[in-house]
């Protein structure tokens, strides 16, 4: 069983439902089946979660990976000590925010000195990482960074489909501006590899067109699609790729959940995480596209209506860490 991958798992927010859902996770035999999880965080905090869930396991803290024992009952620690006994739940804090922060570059850290195989990140909040001194969109820009890559995608995997995305946080107007032609082929080919790279050679890939209709033929919008998005189609599908688009975004996440389609490239954020996240938060899982590493992630935040409760659900973490296990498995650096 040695040969499974050691899977490095973010805290996230402390104040959020991170900690609980990391408690909850690592409390099902199957997750340990498939990997040794080794949380980045605080023993502290999840000690507290520990007592809100109920949780039977036991604690296990190490200072380096090599230390950990994996064992079923026990929840393996790298402690970083950074959230204080009395972190209200359910609060915007720059003490959880900074610590977010850390445990993210520390687990890059371990990964790139080949100690762990995969990220795993539970939520962080980005009004507490911006008030703890760290000002990034999220965990996606922020890995970017720590890992030098100048420039990555998001995708979003649901067992029905695959959703990549040429813009996220940054607001519409500044979105269609930078969607460009250069802009939209990079995030196909990221979107044909990954999927090559999880076996499938030969993917059926529809691009969403920007405006309602994808334009219809210039009734909607200034001919964004005919700009924009056109060109890179044409350059992909001369090299005998199956890319079909811009298509109306309302008819084509129809057709992708009825499996028309192998990936849907997606213009900006609330284009594709709306018909994502319709499914359900426990179904989709955030997997960050173009890093030297691997990374998976829950979807959904930090729920600080919740946290602190033990009722947060931890399915999307669970899906989200056979999803680091998949793609940890054909990663070049482990194959």
């Amino acid at each position: 069983m040695s040969n499974r991958p050691v899977i490095g798992i973010t805290m996230g927010d402390a104040a959020g439902v991170g900690p609980e859902i990391i408690v909850r996770a690592l409390a099902h035999d199957d997750v340990h089946d498939i990997c040794r999880p080794l949380v980045i965080g605080d023993a502290g905090r999840l000690r507290k979660a520990m007592e809100v869930v109920s949780s039977s396991l036991t604690l296990h803290v190490v200072e380096t990976p090599a230390e950990a024992r994996f064992e079923r009952d026990a929840i393996e620690c790298i402690d970083l000590g950074l959230i204080p006994e009395d972190l209200p739940w359910g609060q915007v804090s720059s003490v959880a925010g900074n610590a977010a922060y850390h445990y993210i570059a520390r687990t890059v850290e371990l990964i790139e000195a080949g100690e762990l195989d995969a990220i795993c990140t539970a939520p962080l909040n980005k009004a507490a990482l911006h008030a703890g001194g760290h000002i990034f969109p999220g965990h996606t820009e922020l890995l970017a960074h720590l890992t030098g890559t100048e420039e990555v995608s998001m995708m979003l995997v649901t067992p029905k489909m695959k959703v990549i995305h040429v813009t996220t946080h940054m607001g519409i107007i500044d979105a269609i501006a930078r969607i460009n032609p250069g802009l939209v082929t990079r995030t196909i080919e990221r979107a044909h590899e990954t999927l090559a790279r999880a076996g499938n050679h030969h993917p059926r890939i529809a691009v969403c067109g920007i405006n309602p209709h994808a334009g219809e033929n210039g009734l909607f919008g200034y001919g964004e699609e005919e700009e924009k998005i056109v060109p890179a189609i044409e350059a992909l599908r001369a090299r005998g790729w199956d890319v079909e688009g811009p298509l109306p975004a309302d008819t084509l996440f129809f057709r992708a959940g009825r499996g028309d389609f192998d990936c849907v490239v997606a213009m900006y954020h609330d284009q594709g995480h709306g018909p994502v996240k319709v499914m359900g938060l426990e179904a989709g899982v955030n997997v960050t596209v173009g890093l030297p590493v691997v990374r998976t992630s829950v979807d959904h935040g930090t729920a600080f209506d919740i946290a602190g409760k033990g009722i947060a659900d931890e399915r999307s973490l669970i899906e989200a860490l056979r999803q680091g296990v998949e793609l940890a498995s054909r990663h070049p650096e482990r194959a």
